[in-house]
């Protein structure tokens, strides 16, 4: 490929093929900031080609104007606004209007906001009994895409995707019952009575308060707790074009209802190599056992011989340290705090690889910081969230930015329903054989 060069109009690169002495202009494209992209849309029409990118890491596959990240530096930022900022000074109530419309919102605009969320956190009746119909030792990440799926056979009035007032409905109907149906996918898989939800909660302490209230007592709210719990939803909101969003995307393509949208997203974060990161957090301090182990495990990790990772260290687009973390590193010493932990083995594991990374030079100099994984792990043990929900609470966070970045590929023109190519290396054609001649 030659240099890129500007016309009057535009930057282009030509793109040259050798074997016929052909060559293709291809338009550069500008976003407001970040790499620049070359246009690759009419590449097979003009030449015959495709490009080959697997996993799609080099490919822009919509224009988006709602996250933004620099891994390099460490930078998020939903609409502008950096995540520090919004997880310092706001709630996840106002992170969600962002994400949606675009602007913070003002007091009257939240108030109205806050209002419609609240009156939909309510599930219709009959789909209790669809909870019954799983195993009470079911995955509650089955339960949700099962649940989150069958929203759409209950709620048809909010499943015309070309209708602006029904696509508002659905979003603030999926925001608002998914802490509902998270909590009773916890509930059933214990045995004890669903949770209502209560409307003089804000969202963190309604989802607490589902989760850990039975109807024998009443349960206390700590402001520490649902201040941290309500930062993880905020840290978690939107990730740019993750595999979820991205899944998310290719579903809404083909026009379905966003109910079934939203449980494709669910099943795509169930991954561990996506949402199951920090309950492989969990799992590698158990494995590690004790504090007086850890070197051993150190020594394997920095072996690249060795198949053993430390999981929560290092991320796959930051190669900074991960600006959630910071916020999350904050959160979780607040957390230890309140509850007065001091002695829970896993987590003086935990605290004590985070001083190792924080000061070895192996991990310094290759930017393994602790990632929000790490942190979000320990957060949730603490609060007594068993592991099966970590990537639960993962997806009710993410709901929003799902559904934001599904709007906007359904109201964006120049949407199509997806259709990755590939490069095809099976048999060519052959001749049928007879059964009796094989």
């Amino acid at each position: 490929m030659n240099d890129a060069k500007s016309t009057a109009n535009r930057d282009t690169v030509t793109l040259t093929d050798n074997s016929t002495g052909k060559s293709l202009e291809l338009p550069i494209l500008g976003g407001t900031v970040g790499p620049r992209a070359i246009d690759v849309s009419k590449l097979y029409a003009e030449t015959g080609y495709f490009t080959y990118d697997p996993g799609f890491t080099s490919t822009a596959s919509c224009d988006s104007n709602i996250t933004y990240i620099d891994g390099e530096v460490g930078v998020l930022m939903h609409r502008g606004y950096l995540i520090e900022d919004l997880a310092e000074n706001s709630d996840f109530m106002d992170v969600c209007y962002l994400l949606l419309h675009g602007e913070l919102p003002d007091a009257k605009e939240k108030t109205r906001f806050e209002k419609s969320i609240t009156y939909h956190t309510m599930l219709h009746e009959q789909m209790n009994n669809f909870f019954r119909g799983f195993r009470r030792d079911s995955h509650p990440m089955a339960v949700m895409v099962g649940v989150v799926g069958a929203m759409s056979a209950f709620y048809h009035d909010s499943t015309d995707i070309n209708d602006p007032h029904q696509r508002m409905v659905a979003s603030h109907r999926l925001i608002a019952k998914m802490p509902t149906i998270a909590a009773m996918a916890y509930k059933y898989s214990v045995g004890q009575p669903f949770v209502y939800p209560r409307n003089n909660l804000s969202y963190a302490e309604n989802f607490l308060h589902m989760m850990f209230s039975v109807p024998c007592e009443e349960y206390q709210i700590s402001p520490v707790l649902a201040r941290a719990m309500d930062r993880i939803f905020i840290l978690h909101a939107d990730h740019e074009q993750n595999a979820s969003t991205s899944t998310v995307r290719i579903a809404g393509s083909s026009n379905a209802n966003p109910f079934a949208c939203i449980a494709a997203g669910i099943a795509s974060l169930w991954g561990p190599a996506h949402g199951g990161a920090n309950e492989a957090v969990l799992q590698m301090l158990n494995e590690i056992g004790s504090k007086d182990r850890i070197p051993e495990f150190i020594k394997r990790a920095k072996d690249k011989d060795d198949p053993f990772r430390l999981m929560g260290f290092g991320h796959r687009v930051y190669k900074n340290y991960d600006p959630r973390a910071k916020v999350m590193q904050k959160s979780c010493h607040e957390v230890l705090g309140e509850l007065g932990i001091e002695h829970d083995p896993l987590l003086e594991i935990a605290m004590a690889l985070e001083k190792i990374a924080l000061e070895d030079d192996y991990f310094v100099e290759k930017k393994l910081f602790p990632n929000v994984d790490f942190y979000s792990g320990i957060i949730l043990k603490a609060m007594g969230i068993p592991t099966s929900m970590f990537t639960v609470l993962f997806a009710v966070a993410r709901t929003v930015g799902w559904v934001a970045q599904w709007r906007e590929m359904i109201e964006d023109p120049k949407q199509r329903i997806s259709r990755p190519r590939q490069l095809y290396h099976g048999y060519a054609q052959r001749d049928y054989v007879p059964l009796d001649k094989r």
